[in-house]
């Protein structure tokens, strides 16, 4: 087991020697913390996967400082640079063809696709630059658990597994990035994120599928969070809808066992709630939904005697998909309902 160092952002060049050493090193982002290796490293890549319990179809994205570094390993079309001078930096990850024999298949997956972002945080464009290298940057977690928004989630998850951590505080976002396949004939969102397809649409003027595909077994996912279980805590997580809060509740104050709340201050005042025990705040609105969505179910997931979580589900509209996604996969797909009418 190795020594995981924390670092602050003043302490930069330290964490750029280790990824040029083929170490680790987890990186704060606008979204969620990566895990860091030089992408062009595949013996390192290789470790991101062994780090996180990965499986090694689940293809990496790979961050760059700017938009040109992009140039290196793919083929960038008209599209992308659009989408690059209206969201980026930002939280849209597009999928481009990648250049023959730049990228190792253990970055893409097998595929002859990659994934591509810039992230919107100063230090990770700055760790990527004083590494000479593009980073691939999965989220900094163990593979399947909810994603890390702090440099706590990252040590919690991996420490002694990697070099270190360079810690510039809680991500703002707090959900991974809209996915978006550029790579076919019709742009398609593979991952809902902060960037809505009708923002997209807006930039490219025409039209973007964005009902969101299943990958079968025997498939290989485009991008991450598509094929395996993600974002969940060891504890049953339940969603639930505005409207079946009073009978969630009801059933809460049956059990022997504590059960954990997530769910919106107007929800909380609505039902009195305020300054219970097991009640976790999504703030109030749907940014500090997704902001706190992670931080609360991995807050939960340590408190030994909850076993259950009920998780508000916010209305279906296209600002609340990435919330409602992740949510989606952390609860396995289960509602309140299925305890009610048990």
């Amino acid at each position: 087991m190795i020594e995981t160092k924390i670092w602050t952002v003043d302490e930069m060049d330290a964490a750029a020697r280790a990824i040029k050493r083929g170490a680790l090193v987890a990186f704060p982002t606008e979204t969620v913390y990566g895990l860091g290796a030089d992408a062009f490293n595949e013996e390192a890549v290789s470790k991101v996967y062994a780090a996180k319990g990965r499986p090694s179809d689940n293809p990496l994205i790979v961050h760059v400082a700017d938009p040109e570094q992009v140039s290196e390993f793919a083929i960038v079309n008209e599209q992308a640079q659009k989408l690059m001078s209206a969201y980026w930096p930002g939280p849209l990850t597009m999928i481009l063809p990648v250049k023959p024999g730049k990228l190792s298949l253990t970055v893409t997956g097998g595929l002859d696709t990659v994934a591509v972002r810039l992230p919107d945080n100063d230090a990770t464009r700055q760790l990527i630059r004083a590494s000479q290298t593009p980073l691939v940057g999965p989220s900094a977690n163990t593979s399947g658990k909810p994603s890390p928004t702090l440099a706590k989630h990252v040590y919690h998850d991996l420490h002694g597994k990697i070099a270190g951590i360079l810690d510039d505080g809680p991500t703002k976002i707090g959900v991974e990035s809209t996915v978006l396949d550029l790579s076919a004939n019709m742009p398609a969102v593979l991952r809902p994120g902060k960037i809505t397809p009708a923002q997209i649409e807006a930039v490219l003027q025409t039209a973007v599928d964005s009902e969101i595909h299943h990958v079968a077994d025997n498939e290989t996912p485009k991008a991450p969070g598509m094929k395996y279980r993600h974002y969940a805590p060891d504890k049953n997580v339940y969603m639930v809808a505005p409207k079946d809060w009073t009978q969630a509740i009801i059933w809460m104050q049956a059990q022997l066992e504590p059960v954990g709340l997530m769910l919106t201050n107007d929800l909380i005042r609505q039902h009195q709630l305020a300054g219970m025990d097991f009640i976790w705040s999504l703030g109030d609105n749907n940014e500090t939904a997704a902001a706190k969505l992670f931080a609360g179910l991995r807050y939960f997931d340590d408190k030994k005697d909850v076993q259950t979580i009920l998780v508000a589900a916010l209305p279906q509209l296209d600002v609340n998909g990435a919330y409602n996604n992740r949510l989606g996969k952390a609860a396995g797909g289960h509602w309140i309902s299925e305890l009610l009418n048990n």
